[in-house]
């Protein structure tokens, strides 16, 4: 059985392949002249979190979300293990409101984590932004859910991503991180988890609680393969032929 490394801070593997060469990026330069990355364009913060896995809380990695706004109550974030260069592209998260997160199916409810103590813990924040800022945005997100869904599991020091992708939750109280793990974060980005939770004391989660099915339910929750028969194409309706 692989191990996984609980400091998932620390450098991850090496991804096997050659160093890019001039003439590949000589063609992503021209390219990048004349193409829109519109999409993309529209990442306007970088958060950084903890996630662990939904069927085993022992395994946990940082998480760097980097989000843009649909409208006013949904973001979608892209997750890297790291905000470096040559970091890993390993998930992403979508996050609602409560208003949202209300009309979805009961079945759907226990995929989506709350991210109140996520938040007024401190264990959310956005790297080299004043806390004054982040305030006025993270008063909004600590009312929120997200639906998270890693595809490296880059803390079992997988070199590509490998197998299924794996839904992920977030801190709902005290005593679930490895404290190792979170003060290496709080020196590599020179924060303070506990003045961070002091400063957001006032901050309230969702307006009608959070919901019992939310968090899985309180259970563990993991993907797993099923074989079934194949539609061939003769089932396929030819509605123009």
């Amino acid at each position: 059985m692989e191990k996984a490394v609980h400091l998932s801070t620390k450098a991850g593997p090496e991804v096997p392949g050659e160093p890019t060469k001039m003439s590949t990026s000589m063609v992503d330069s021209a390219a990048a002249a004349v193409q829109s990355f519109t999409p993309i364009n529209q990442i306007h913060q970088h958060l950084c979190a903890f996630h662990f896995y939904a069927y085993d809380m022992t395994r946990q990695v940082e998480a760097h979300h980097f989000c843009g706004h649909i409208n006013e109550d949904m973001r979608q974030c892209l997750i890297y293990d790291g905000p470096e260069a040559n970091a890993r592209l390993i998930g992403l998260e979508y996050i609602v409101t409560e208003k949202l997160f209300m009309t979805l199916p009961d079945d759907e409810k226990k995929l989506w984590h709350t991210h109140e103590w996520e938040v007024k813990g401190g264990f959310l924040f956005m790297p080299g932004v004043p806390e004054t800022i982040q305030r006025q945005d993270l008063e909004k997100v600590a009312k929120t859910y997200g639906k998270v869904y890693h595809f490296w599991q880059v803390d079992l020091g997988h070199e590509l991503p490998i197998g299924l992708p794996n839904i992920m939750m977030a801190v709902t109280r005290d005593g679930q991180l490895y404290p190792e793990m979170v003060k290496e974060t709080e020196k590599k980005f020179g924060v303070s988890i506990e003045k961070e939770r002091e400063s957001r004391a006032y901050m309230t989660g969702p307006d009608h609680g959070i919901h019992p099915l939310a968090n899985g339910g309180g259970k563990g929750l993991k993907l797993e393969v099923r074989e079934v028969d194949l539609k061939p194409v003769e089932s396929v309706p030819r509605v123009f032929v």
